[in-house]
């Protein structure tokens, strides 16, 4: 993600064009939906297992994901009419079970649930705030793989964060937009919605065509394996091959000028651009393939079949979104905000973050990749860069020493300054104590290792030390752990 406004108050322009993040309280209701009936949680549980945690226990988001399996493959079947933001769904989920399972619970924010089944055969349901407690009528046992269906309907919602900025199912002028980040996935799709657990999607949308008989395009995750025109609807069915978290997971429907290419190293480029931006974005195609092969260069291969870009028109959204493969855009990026996102192909999408407090990895990843953009592309140098952010003359600078980067001190700031800002001097810090050869090896080794799993910070501190031969611990005493602002003696 990539902050375009400024909390506290209205926008203000910074470097490059880009803004941090705020979202007038008024901007967007909030959607309150229903419950589904069903037997109270623990009511004819099935004998010899025990229930899966409501939560993986993360610090940050307690209640965001669920234990006792791990998901495999997510298959959604949507129905969504724009006019009356109507979705009508069906989640296949198949999973595996790490525990002999009596109970297991989804993340479902909202929505009705009508039926599901575990294994084929009709279990009990209930619903706690945004958990929805499944009872099979058997225990799944340990290392079993199995198949939960759930159909449900209704109007999904639009979350609003402890930051202040929204997400979920958003409304745009002509149609819609997921966006995941941090809890947003569980307002459209039942699932286990916490970054630490990856499953592979297809992704099957049916759209009525609007009242003049035009189709509406729908762009999501992945490569379109298929499209089908009923004369009525049209259906496309996009299929993500490679593993996702929830919160990457996306949804566009609206109207869009498309653009097919290839980077120099045959990776195929989607890009889908709103009329409304079309001028401000014709350049996008051309950037998204030379910054993705640029990058490819720097940090090891693209990890994923397809890359692109999806260029909405979503004004007082406040933010950009690494959605996979095709980074979510409010309005037409600079080239900044692209190698941003786009570098979060790699750091955030192919090595996730383990928990919400290693979301530093990936900003502070990716925000030195537009220091070292910026480096190599005429512009300051890395030093110069993070003397700007140390000394507060960076117009991104403010705040950045406000806590530890990987020690967020509530859910509404993992998003806030230290995250990007001071984790992007990190980085830099790792390159000055190991040298350019070691700290490009470092970074490819990382998401070669790591490649479509989740890594934490204590295993990038342990790669830094074992790949430099360095003992690093003091460098990450001060600069990432460390409280306040560090002298630029210490180490």
């Amino acid at each position: 993600m990539k902050p375009r406004f400024t909390k506290g108050g209205p926008p203000r322009p910074v470097a490059g064009g880009r803004l941090s993040r705020w979202v007038p309280a008024t901007a967007f209701l909030l959607v309150v939906t229903t419950s589904c009936t069903g037997s109270a949680p623990g009511d004819g549980a099935p004998s010899g297992g025990r229930p899966g945690a409501a939560g993986v226990g993360d610090r940050l988001f307690p209640a965001l994901g669920n234990g006792g399996y791990d998901v495999t493959h997510y298959g959604l079947t949507l129905d969504y009419v724009p006019e009356t933001n109507h979705l009508k769904g069906t989640a296949v989920i198949t999973a595996r079970a790490t525990q002999p399972l009596s109970r297991f619970d989804l993340d479902l924010s909202g929505l009705r649930v009508r039926t599901v089944t575990v294994q084929g055969a009709r279990a009990q349901v209930a619903r706690s705030k945004d958990e929805l407690i499944v009872t099979p009528g058997k225990t799944v046992r340990n290392g079993e793989t199995f198949r939960t269906v759930v159909t449900y309907d209704g109007t999904p919602r639009t979350l609003k964060g402890d930051d202040g900025g929204v997400e979920g199912w958003v409304k745009t002028d002509d149609g819609s937009a997921a966006l995941g980040e941090p809890s947003g996935s569980m307002t459209w799709f039942p699932g286990n919605h916490h970054p630490s657990d990856k499953a592979t999607y297809d992704i099957t949308v049916t759209v009525p065509k609007d009242e003049d008989g035009d189709p509406y395009d729908v762009i999501s995750n992945g490569e379109l394996v298929s499209e089908e025109d009923s004369g009525e609807a049209v259906t496309r069915h996009w299929r993500n091959q490679e593993p996702m978290a929830g919160y990457l997971a996306h949804v566009s429907v609206g109207y869009f000028e498309i653009h097919k290419g290839w980077t120099g190293h045959d990776v195929p480029v989607y890009v889908a651009v709103d009329p409304d931006e079309a001028e401000g974005s014709a350049d996008v195609a051309g950037m998204v393939s030379e910054i993705v092969d640029w990058a490819g260069d720097r940090f090891g291969p693209y990890p994923f079949s397809s890359a692109g870009a999806v260029v909405d028109h979503l004004p007082g959204l406040g933010y950009a979104l690494e959605t996979q493969t095709k980074p979510y855009f409010d309005a037409a990026p600079d080239r900044a905000l692209l190698v941003h996102e786009l570098a979060h192909q790699w750091f955030g999408n192919s090595v996730t973050p383990r928990r919400w407090s290693d979301m530093w990895l990936s900003e502070g990843m990716a925000t030195y990749a537009e220091w070292l953009w910026e480096e190599e592309h005429g512009g300051r140098s890395t030093p110069e860069i993070f003397q700007a952010f140390y000394d507060g003359t960076d117009a991104e600078s403010e705040g950045i020493w406000a806590f530890p980067p990987p020690e967020p001190p509530g859910a509404g700031h993992v998003s806030d300054p230290p995250v990007y800002g001071r984790g992007a001097m990190v980085v830099h810090k790792v390159r000055e104590a190991v040298g350019d050869e070691t700290f490009f090896g470092i970074l490819r080794t990382w998401t070669r290792q790591h490649r479509h799993g989740s890594a934490d910070t204590r295993q990038f501190i342990a790669l830094c030390e074992s790949e430099s031969g360095k003992d690093l611990g003091a460098l990450f005493d001060t600069w990432l752990f460390g409280e306040g602002k560090p002298s630029q003696r210490q180490e």
